[in-house]
């Protein structure tokens, strides 16, 4: 694999919950990443999330040896 997301645990937080937003969509388009879950609290006058990204070290295997890969363009692909 060529990216390590093994980190997957993101932190926002803003003065806004529209701010909020902002700053987790322009990640997202920026990443080219989803989020898996994501929880949104008021702290402190902020609005602050932790959010969970999808692992990319999740790897499917056939009982034949085979695996499987998402390619960056959002193919399947399977390896002998």
């Amino acid at each position: 694999m060529k990216e390590n997301n093994s980190h997957n645990v993101k932190y926002f937080e803003n003065s806004t919950m529209y701010g909020l937003y902002q700053d987790m969509d322009k990640w997202q388009k920026d990443s080219n990443k989803r989020f898996l879950s994501s929880t949104v609290q008021k702290d402190g006058g902020k609005y602050c999330c932790i959010c969970l990204t999808n692992p990319s070290e999740v790897v499917i295997v056939g009982s034949n040896g085979s695996w499987a890969e998402v390619t960056r363009d959002g193919q399947l692909r399977v390896t002998n």
